[in-house]
């Protein structure tokens, strides 16, 4: 009994689906027209290429717009140390260099960018990593064009003293050693 009461539940809903919509439902009327600011829009719209997209505070990032009918663009963002001053790329659209800011935080940043004739404008995203690399020491190549980055810091204090303890402890056991010889009468 319960199968088939679950069989006809079934069957229900699937004709409920799989019925056409109801006359009245088509009949609505139409769609409601686009907003006027985006049907008059003359503004074309793009987007930032960020090379590379992940950088460390403090570095540079190469920025590329293509929706620029003019010859300059400005980009901004919350990451940028300055606006960024768009020109024309050797291979068409518009190129600018930003340096990210030396106390940005690591986290993603909106690129604004604004064509200056005012025929569009573009966004993209920047994502700043929290850590920053530096070189502590001069770069030392050798071994067939290896370089390493970082000097070896070398033992601590602690590591001083140990050493130091150990050297007096020898000295002591070779003064010792040499009295008991001589005590001896042996060499």
């Amino acid at each position: 009994m319960r199968s088939a009461r679950l069989t006809l539940c079934a069957g229900a809903v699937l004709a409920a689906v799989l019925a056409p919509a109801p006359i009245a439902l088509a009949a609505a009327g139409p769609a409601a027209p686009a907003p006027a600011a985006v049907a008059n829009n003359d503004e074309s719209h793009g987007t930032v290429t960020v090379t590379p997209s992940t950088v460390a505070a403090g570095g540079e990032v190469d920025l590329r717009v293509d929706v620029c009918e003019g010859r300059k663009a400005i980009g901004t963002s919350e990451a940028f140390s300055s606006p960024a001053h768009f020109s024309p790329a050797a291979d068409g659209g518009l190129f600018a260099e930003a340096h990210i800011r030396s106390d940005a935080r690591g986290r993603d940043y909106g690129i604004t960018v604004k064509c200056k004739d005012g025929s569009g404008s573009a966004n993209g995203n920047v994502t700043v990593v929290h850590h920053r690399v530096d070189p502590t020491a001069p770069v030392r190549a050798g071994g067939g064009g290896t370089a390493l980055a970082a000097e070896s810091a070398g033992p601590g204090t602690r590591h001083t003293l140990i050493g130091l303890g150990l050297a007096g402890a020898a000295a002591v056991a070779v003064a010792a050693r040499s009295a008991r010889k001589r005590r001896n009468g042996t060499h």
